[in-house]
Formats: C-alpha cells, structure tokens, sequence
C-alpha cells in the first residue's frame, strides 16, 4: 500500500481517559509516525481518532450534570482531544460522531443500503445488555447466564420495530476473505475466534432504535424517512472510519492498513463492519472504492498489579495516573513501556510498578541512555565533541599481521593488563551488515504490526554496541595514543561505530519516543532530513550519516536510574 491509513476505535465520551484509551491511542501513534518515517512523507499516513457521542449514557450523564447531551459529549470530547494531546499523539484528524461531515456521511450510507434492501424494516426480540448498549445473542446470553459479560448486570429481554441488517447474506464471502487473508483479522486467535461464530451461522442484525418519548432515544441519527427510528450507536459509529476520509482529497487512503480496537469490540468490527462494507460497495457504483480493510486488530487488556482493573480495588490506571509516571520518569517512557510490554499480543498485560520500573532501568536508563552518554563522553574527551574522521568500512575483524582497530584495542588491553571478555580472541564485529538486519527487520515487524519486536532491535543494537565497547576498551585504547600513532585513528573508528549505530537506534526509537530522540538529535546534530525514507536515513556510514567534523554535545543523560525501592508516583492532578 503506497498510502497508510490507521484508526483507533472512537471512544464513548461519557467515560473519562484511562489506560486503555491512551494504550490503543499511544500504540497507534506509533505506527503512523513509524510508517512516515518509512516512507519519508507524512502526507502519505492518515492517523484518525475521535470521539463516539450518539449513545444513550450521554442523555443520562448530561442530565444528572444539568447540561444538554452536545454540551456534555463537547466537554468530555475536549478531555479526550486533551489527553490524546499529552500522550503526544500525531492524530491527523479527531472526529466526532455529533459532527455534520460524519451524520451526513452515515445518512447518505444508509439510504443507498437502504436501496439495494440489504437494510430492511422488521421486529426484534432479544437480550440487550443496557451498560454496553448492544444486543446480545441467544447463546451468548445463555453462556452468560443472561448477564453482562461487562458489568455482570443481568441483561434485558426487548422487543422493538427496528430494521435490520442483511449480515446473513455476506456469510460466506465473509468466511472467505478471512480464510484467505491470514491478517485481515488479528492476531491469529482473533481470527480463530471470528471464523468460529461465522461458521456457527450469521442472523440478520438490528441496525437501528425506535425513538419514543424517552430524552435517551432522541439524541442519534434518524434513519432515512424514518423520524421514528434512530441509527443504532454502534452502526453509526462503525462508519466513522469511512465518513473521516470520504472526501475528495482523502479516499485514496481507504481501504484502512489497521482498524487497532480492544477485544472486547472485535465482533462489530472484524465481522459486521466488513459485512456492511461488502454492501455498500455492492448498493451503488458511487462506492466502487469502498473495499475492505488489510486487518482488524484486537489487542488484550491491561491488569494492574497482577489483578483486574478496578477502582473500587484502588488499582484502576487512570490518565491522571499515567501522567504522574510521566512526570517522574518521562512521557517517551511511559509510551516506550506501552508500546513494547502492551496485551498487543492478544493476551493481556500488566501495568505493575516494578515491571515499569525494571523495564525503564535495563532497557532505557541503563541501556539507551546509557550508551549514548558513554559514547558522546568518550567523543568529547578524545575528539574535542566532533565526530572523528572515520576511515573504516566498519568491518571490525582482526587481521593477519594484528593491524585492525580491533587488534590495536585488543593489544592496548593487554598491555594494560585489562582482560579482555572471554572470546574475544578472533571475535568480529560487522556494523553494516548488523545495522542493515536490524532496520529491514524492524520494518518487517512494523509491518506485521508486531510492535514489542520492532522496538526491541532498538535494543539489541545498544546491546551490540555495548558489547563492542567492553570488547574494545575505547578507554583504555586511548592512554595509549601519546605513544602509538595508529591508536587514534583506530579509537576514531571505533567510536564513530558506535555513535553511527546509535544514530540509527534512535530513528526506530523515536516514534515510541519521539521527545528524547529529538533531543538526542539536537546534541548530536544529526536530524534527520526530511522527505528521505527510513531505509536511506538508517543505512550504516551512508549520504545521512554522521559527517567528519561535525559538532557532538555530549548533553544531559537521556534516562537518569530510577530506583526500585521508590513508591509509585501519585496522579497528576
């Protein structure tokens, strides 16, 4: 796909930001900035969120707050767009449900669906769970023992005149596509959890709501010719992702690269939602680009110390508590532990204060940050803070006749009696070739949307310089440059290796962290030009590379150590 478009789901706003807002938000985020950093032009990503108002809890909570419902979506879509905006998220659109661009859109969908007949007038009977305003099945509700599965409130037996949905009719496409595209839903036990419930059979589904003198079913879209009807939340707020680029200038980035949603909504989305994109594109020649998205991801959710999230438990993560951790630790933190130790996996993950805190130390403070402060100190105590002239390929392998940079350390080692690591004798280094694995992989993983992993060669290639240093001893190389007149341009060698390759580092780095690497950047003068690919601008020693002459501030350390015994940071109020 030469464009790349990606979406959170749009979120309720009669709740307030938590963990998991800002985990799918945070974690999105990262792939859009990763991605134009791919491919060298951020006109070519589309990153859409935003707010999801037209649900009857709105009604309610304006109501108990003496406010109209638009008045309450407006203040809580404010603290979404706020919190969003400090979790630094490069959002290119927010998008409101209670928006003409959008109500128009969903207008315009359901008359032409409403043509074709795949949406038709009918009754319903069932079990809806009122807390999550969506109906449940037969079965699920027998599985439940007629509870939430949510709230664990018991769910309420509704007959309405609504219309439906023809979803049985794209039963088996549906099952097709998702056999034959392996990534369309993610990850695999998603896929195999979707196939299931299509192969059990599909039934026709409600799509709307009969508005009655009850405030709560006044407040959404009415159906086409249907005052007495209202568009139910969840099918209007599904079509949000294609009302937000259905525009002139914006269709060429659908179909949608990733739809990122919870698990908890991956029936809606990977199921029903490719379902009415099937009709739309079916009902008219107008939606001939209507196709259907790469994959539907649904991530896990977030414990806390080992435990569900609750408040009534003391232990529920809010926004206020994430930036409390912000604070004390930094906000590219918070999103690095997001991004690489996030339920991203399918399986849900852990928010606990010392895997936060132990993370941070080995991986950042004692890792990244470390090495960069100890090859910046090294290139201001031996080279004046310029990068040194390098005249070396960047292979680091002994040689016969012992005259590499690496035998020259080795030697100086030895001869000040400072032993090198076991197997050090005959050990090479390849820095291209290294460097070159590191970021074709990283994109690899990016683009299966395996984040921890594509953030994780950031760290084995701190690991590899780190192992190069204690194998070299650029220190100890250099008390002998007095007497030696090859040590210094060896020590020049070896020291641009390791800040070239940390170069490199910090461009897969910054889209989880993006502030710190900017500030890496600033000190090291090495900003990355803009309009130029991430295949260009991280290869090893090449047109973006850190230049011969070119002034190093060795700066203040990236990440200061924090230590384990210190008690959770308090929310920020």
């Amino acid at each position: 796909m030469n464009q790349y478009y990606i979406t959170t789901p749009i979120y309720y706003v009669n709740d307030r930001p938590h963990i998991g807002h800002c985990y799918t938000t945070v974690v999105a985020d990262v792939a859009a900035r990763f991605q134009r950093m791919v491919r060298g032009h951020d006109a070519d990503v589309f990153f859409l969120t935003g707010t999801d108002e037209h649900a009857d809890k709105v009604v309610t909570s304006a109501a108990e707050n003496k406010v109209t419902p638009q008045e309450w979506a407006d203040r809580n879509a404010a603290e979404f767009r706020r919190a969003f905006g400090a979790c630094n998220g490069s959002f290119n659109d927010f998008i409101r449900t209670t928006e003409s661009r959008h109500k128009d859109r969903v207008i315009e969908y359901i008359t032409s669906l409403l043509k074709s007949g795949d949406i038709y007038r009918g009754q319903y009977t069932g079990w809806y769970d009122q807390g999550q305003e969506e109906y449940v099945t037969e079965n699920a509700a027998r599985e439940a023992d007629f509870k939430s599965t949510i709230s664990g409130k018991p769910l309420v037996k509704r007959t309405e005149d609504c219309y439906f949905f023809k979803l049985s009719k794209y039963q088996d496409a549906l099952q097709k596509h998702i056999e034959a595209h392996p990534a369309f839903v993610s990850p695999s036990s998603r896929q195999a959890e979707i196939l299931g419930r299509i192969r059990a059979g599909l039934n026709d589904v409600p799509i709307s709501r009969p508005v009655t003198s009850d405030p709560a079913t006044q407040w959404g879209i009415r159906v086409p010719g249907d005052d007495a009807n209202r568009v139910y939340v969840w099918i209007d707020a599904l079509f949000n992702y294609l009302s937000g680029v259905d525009a002139p200038e914006r269709r060429t980035f659908w179909p949608a690269a990733v739809h990122l949603i919870g698990k908890d909504i991956l029936w809606f989305h990977a199921a029903i939602w490719p379902a009415l994109l099937m009709a739309l594109r079916a009902s008219s020649p107008a939606y001939d680009w209507v196709k259907l998205p790469h994959t539907i991801f649904g991530h896990g959710w977030w414990i806390s110390e080992g435990m569900k999230m609750s408040k009534s438990l003391g232990n529920f993560i809010s926004f206020e508590r994430l930036m409390g951790y912000a604070d004390r630790y930094s906000l590219d933190a918070v999103r690095w532990f997001l991004a690489t130790q996030g339920p991203l996996s399918g399986a849900d993950a852990d928010f606990a204060h010392a895997k936060f805190i132990e993370t941070y130390n080995a991986e950042l403070a004692n890792g990244l940050g470390n090495c960069t402060s100890r090859v910046s100190n090294m290139i201001d105590k031996y080279f004046g803070g310029v990068v040194p002239e390098n005249a070396h390929d960047g292979e680091f392998a002994p040689q016969p006749g012992g005259g590499s940079p690496i035998d020259l350390a080795l030697a100086a080692r030895a001869a000040a009696k400072n032993p090198a690591p076991a197997g050090a004798e005959g050990r090479a280094f390849h820095f291209p070739e290294t460097i070159a694995f590191h970021v074709k992989r990283a994109i690899e993983d990016q683009a299966a949307f395996d984040m921890s992993a594509s953030l994780m060669h950031v760290t084995e290639i701190v690991r590899f310089v780190d192992d190069f240093i204690s194998h070299t001893a650029p220190f100890t190389l250099a008390k002998t440059m007095n007497a030696n007149p090859d040590a210094k341009p060896a020590l020049a060698a070896i020291l641009f290796a390791c800040a070239e390759a940390l170069r490199v580092a910090s461009l897969l780095a910054s889209p989880a962290m993006p502030t710190k690497m900017a500030h890496l950047w600033r000190d090291w003068n090495c900003a990355p030009a803009a309009g130029v690919a991430l295949v260009e601008l991280a290869r090893y020693a090449g047109d973006h590379s850190l230049k011969a002459g070119q002034k190093l501030v060795k700066g203040e350390p990236l990440f200061m150590r924090a230590d384990p015994a210190e008690a959770p940071p308090a929310e920020k109020a």
